[in-house]
């Protein structure tokens, strides 16, 4: 089995620039195709309840946006899917139960895929208002659809370019994450010291944000892929290479 790395986005551009910039720190020691599914994930669960033996690799292959970037590509090629998408709680077809079922059934890289969820969207990555504060950062429900103009106005300056992140910025960034995560899981901003799983966060998200106050906590997953993907230690190592 090829040691080549699939990574299935929501969208083509955004995710595009932050993978562009992140590759050149991490993962670097792997060949990583990135592909998009160009819809939210609600629309996989449609397949999903289609086609219980749903093939990932074949779904997005077959899609318009990415037939030439896999063309050269089968499924063993691949050792390992990742998928990035949004929480994306205002689209029409949303539903928490779907997600439920979709982080239950895309729960291992090896086999359908891995998924993993932006909280409420893929800018919250630069959603860093105040780095001190960012532990009670929340976003209430009902302002979802226009989180993307928030994000582009309050966030810091530094961050406001994916393109331009540099280890620095990067180091900042994953570890401020990894914070809120543990915030998130264990009400507890410290790195955290074990892996928590993608279920986990979501049910925390659902019983001390949206059911108690309808908000959702900010929450990146590429951070959270990346403590995954090293382990807590290897990522803490890497992390303390960088520069500062």
């Amino acid at each position: 089995m090829s040691n080549n790395i699939l990574f299935i986005f929501e969208g083509q551009k955004t995710e595009k620039l932050i993978s562009d910039s992140l590759f050149r720190y991490f993962l670097n020691e792997n060949t990583v195709v990135t592909c998009a599914y160009c819809t939210t994930i609600y629309k996989i669960h449609n397949e999903f309840l289609e086609d219980e033996y749903l093939d990932t690799f074949n779904l997005v292959k077959d899609l318009d946006a990415n037939k030439e970037i896999l063309k050269d590509f089968k499924r063993t090629d691949f050792a390992q899917i990742f998928m990035f998408f949004d929480y994306d709680g205002h689209a029409s077809n949303a539903g928490d139960h779907k997600l439920i079922n979709l982080l239950n059934f895309f729960d291992e890289e090896t086999e359908k895929g891995k998924l993993y969820i932006s909280y409420p969207m893929v800018e919250a990555l630069k959603h860093v208002e105040d780095f001190n504060t960012f532990h009670i950062l929340a976003v209430a429900c009902k302002n979802f659809s226009v989180y993307k103009n928030t994000v582009n106005k309050k966030c810091l300056k530094e961050l406001k370019h994916f393109n331009l992140y540099n280890e620095n910025i990067w180091e900042k960034v994953i570890s401020t994450h990894l914070y809120k995560m543990n915030q998130i899981v264990n009400n507890t901003y410290t790195f955290p010291t074990t892996i928590i799983n993608q279920l986990t966060i979501f049910n925390k998200q659902l019983e001390n944000h949206k059911t108690l106050n309808k908000t959702i906590a900010i929450l990146s997953s590429f951070p959270v892929f990346l403590h995954d993907y090293y382990g807590n230690q290897e990522l803490k190592h890497r992390l303390n290479e960088f520069p500062h």
